[in-house]
């Protein structure tokens, strides 16, 4: 059903004022492929959502938002170690990941109280504390926009970098993510060498550590940093950490600097850091501003608008260039 005049507000997480011309939900392939034939009868441009959590609208939207919900859990391979599972673009992220660990599935525990649906995993890649879905992706499964061709993505195809992938590069916009398989391992290695894990689970003999233990040290790490987006609006980190030649980091960097050397030589620097040496931790503007535990972060404390928060992010961007010659890349979606 296609409902006009929609209010968007409560399906985004940085609870924007924000509204679109016509609404729908769909869950499952054929009730997509509806969807875009009324789109295109009514002349109606699309625009697809998922849980909301990575988009900053500046103003409505003029045509139809397609909200994928498809859902289902399906083990297509298991064989006592490895198993191979199927998941429904519209099911929740983190829900999906403690589901893993009560099944006993490893290699996405690091991965916990990210924000979103499964469908955006391997559009963004994305990542934390030492995985990224790169690590345990199978396939992703995509309705073509335009020929409602059904394509299956293999890992290369996907050609999945730091969050990003062929789906936000060459191909955005041409496809609708429906389903996407990963490659789950029962006595995957645990990794705890990243951030503040290990500190976390420092009381817990190594030997008796558990998936379980590293995803509820995650999400007490991210708890304690992060806002919840039921409390204050915000999409999580707002900037992509830049990725610098190894030369560019000699010359700018200074005493404290994280910095994360890459296979291919480059330097990864992080982005909250780099904002938090020019001052903008904690930045008040009263209806929005920067997170006072994570620079990374932009809120929404109540009224503010996408346009607002976007003139508060370029300053940001600005202020990071003048002082370290950065330019810093949102890692949210701009809905303009």
């Amino acid at each position: 059903m296609v409902t006009p005049h929609y209010d968007l507000s409560d399906k985004l997480t940085f609870g924007v004022p924000a509204s679109c011309s016509f609404f729908t939900e769909v869950t499952s392939d054929e009730e997509l492929s509806h969807a875009l034939d009324w789109a295109r009868e009514n002349s109606q441009p699309t625009l697809l959502l998922g849980g909301g959590s990575n988009m900053l609208f500046h103003k409505d939207f003029e045509g139809l938002v397609i909200q994928i919900s498809h859902k289902g859990i399906e083990i297509i391979n298991d064989d006592g170690r490895f198993i191979e599972v199927v998941v429904g673009a519209g099911e929740n992220w983190h829900e999906f990941v403690i589901h893993t660990i009560d099944q006993g599935w490893g290699g996405i525990e690091n991965l916990s109280l990210i924000p979103g649906c499964v469908g955006a995993s391997p559009m963004q890649n994305i990542g934390a504390y030492g995985v990224e879905i790169i690590d345990v992706l199978n396939y992703v499964e995509a309705i073509n926009l335009a020929t409602r061709e059904l394509k299956r993505f293999t890992v290369e195809e996907c050609e999945l970098g730091y969050r990003e992938s062929v789906f936000k590069g060459r191909e955005k916009g041409k496809w609708a993510i429906v389903r996407v398989s990963y490659k789950l391992d029962r006595q995957s290695e645990l990794k705890m060498s990243y951030g503040a894990i290990e500190e976390e689970l420092k009381d817990i003999p190594h030997e008796d550590r558990t998936h379980k233990n590293v995803s509820d040290a995650v999400i007490r790490i991210r708890q304690s940093k992060l806002p919840d987006p039921e409390v204050l609006g915000n999409a999580g980190s707002f900037f992509k950490n830049p990725v610098v030649s190894h030369d560019v980091f000699v010359k700018i960097s200074v005493e404290g600097m994280p910095s994360y050397p890459q296979s291919d030589g480059r330097v990864k620097l992080a982005a909250g850091w780099l904002i938090d040496q020019t001052g903008w931790k904690g930045h008040d503007r009263g209806s929005h501003g920067v997170h006072d535990k994570q620079a990374l972060v932009l809120v929404n404390k109540g009224g503010a608008t996408g346009s607002e928060i976007w003139s508060l992010a370029e300053e940001i961007i600005a202020s990071v260039k003048e002082r370290f010659g950065i330019v810093l890349e949102p890692e949210v979606n701009q809905i303009r």
